[in-house]
């Protein structure tokens, strides 16, 4: 593909990053194909990309052999330049104009279906437990998600308990997921420079999860549990409005625990219980 280079793209068309929107470009295109490379064979089925912007992330996929791309953006003003790129791309680079926090990723392409994205900042939580959400609803949606994140945030995807970084989405994509964090990036990678180091990390679905929970009671159980960590259990899980003492002796966790040292499985175990002791109400 003889495409200009992505600076002059920018200024042709005017595509300031937008803080509002979470905007950060990468137009070291080293840098985009290693991110490429890293999310494996893209010969097949699908890749989707969340919010290409100019098209960095965008052409270094097509150029490292992506069969079909995806590329879903809600700034109208990338349109334009990412059409040029679709021109470019002989029909493999599809453009969706949306919103991604509203978009059902289960109809996208044909699988394998993959996420590549250097995610938004200000959305990149809620992106995630939307996945999870349809990871959990059905494992086959999507194959992998390579991910770029602040890396507080991807830290914690990968935590272990008692660890400070342990936490809800720790659990939540544990329990789903195998997470293997891959590699840094430098704030003087992106226009413009964020005040934080980025971290991509590659997310791979279990073929089932790690231990039998509802995704919904799962998520009510951590945010007890998390969203008072320096409490015990027993002080913590009374936010559920059941008998927070009852819930742990039928899980058999002792309640001076505090959440930040259970397992995976020990909360699946919470969350199976609660769903008990409120489906016999």
């Amino acid at each position: 593909m003889a495409l200009p280079p992505l600076r002059e793209v920018i200024a042709r068309f005017g595509l300031s990053a937008r803080k509002q929107l979470g905007q950060n470009f990468i137009l070291d295109l080293n840098l985009t194909r290693r991110i490429a490379r890293a999310a494996g064979d893209l010969s097949t089925g699908t890749t989707i990309e969340i919010g290409p912007g100019p098209g960095g992330l965008t052409r270094a996929l097509l150029l490292e052999g992506a069969a079909k791309v995806v590329a879903i953006e809600k700034d109208t003003r990338c349109l334009a330049a990412l059409a040029e790129l679709a021109d470019a791309s002989k029909g493999r680079l599809h453009l969706i104009e949306a919103d991604a926090l509203q978009t059902c990723y289960a109809d996208i392409g044909e699988t394998p279906r993959r996420i590549v994205a250097n995610l938004p900042y200000n959305i990149a939580t809620p992106l995630l437990i939307g996945w999870l959400g349809s990871i959990a609803a059905n494992p086959k949606t999507l194959d992998s998600l390579t991910l770029m994140f602040q890396q507080e945030v991807a830290e914690r995807l990968y935590a272990i308990p008692a660890t400070k970084a342990y936490g809800r989405l720790s659990v939540l994509t544990q329990w789903l997921c195998d997470c293997r964090p891959l590699f840094l990036i430098a704030p003087s990678a992106f226009v413009p420079p964020p005040k934080v180091t980025s971290a991509v990390v590659q997310l791979v679905p279990l073929g089932q999860p790690r231990a039998e929970a509802k995704l919904p009671m799962l998520e009510r159980v951590t945010a007890a549990a998390f969203g008072q960590r320096r409490k015990t259990l027993r002080q913590a899980l009374k936010s559920l409005g059941v008998p927070a003492q009852d819930l742990l002796a039928r899980a058999d966790i002792d309640g001076r625990r505090r959440g930040e040292t259970l397992t995976v499985e020990e909360f699946c175990a919470l969350a199976r219980t609660l769903d008990a002791i409120e489906g016999s109400a």
